[in-house]
């Protein structure tokens, strides 16, 4: 029988998730606190709400593929305690996801910040 849905056990999962990662993952940490200050001065970058929301998204999408990153670590450290290269590489693709999130981030914010600082024009599209 499939399991019903249900908002608030769902959400508490989820918050068990975001707690589990703060505890075990140090990288999770260090993003945390990069990511919800620039979050925060997102608000005060003068842009549009499309670039607000495109710095703000950005950041949320580091979380999204750190959670997937622990999740995938965390699986593989489960079915092949030990050594194996399969596992290896598992575990260096779902870290490639967090290099991607973070350096889409990154090319987002180097955009609009020089958009909103005068350095870069673009055309209206």
């Amino acid at each position: 029988m499939k399991p019903q849905y249900h908002f608030y056990n769902n959400t508490k999962f989820a918050l068990q998730g975001f707690l589990a990662m703060w505890r075990s993952e140090k990288s999770f940490r260090i993003e945390l606190f990069i990511c919800l200050p620039l979050i925060i001065i997102s608000l005060f970058v003068p842009c549009s709400l499309i670039e607000h929301i495109l710095l703000i998204a950005s950041m949320i999408f580091i979380f999204f593929a750190e959670a997937m990153n622990s999740g995938i670590e965390a699986v593989v450290d489960l079915v092949s305690p030990e050594y194996h290269e399969l596992a290896g590489k598992a575990k260096d693709c779902a870290s490639a996801g967090v290099f991607c999130a973070i350096s889409i981030a990154v090319l987002c914010w180097v955009l609009v910040l020089a958009k909103a600082l005068g350095i870069l024009e673009f055309p209206n599209l």
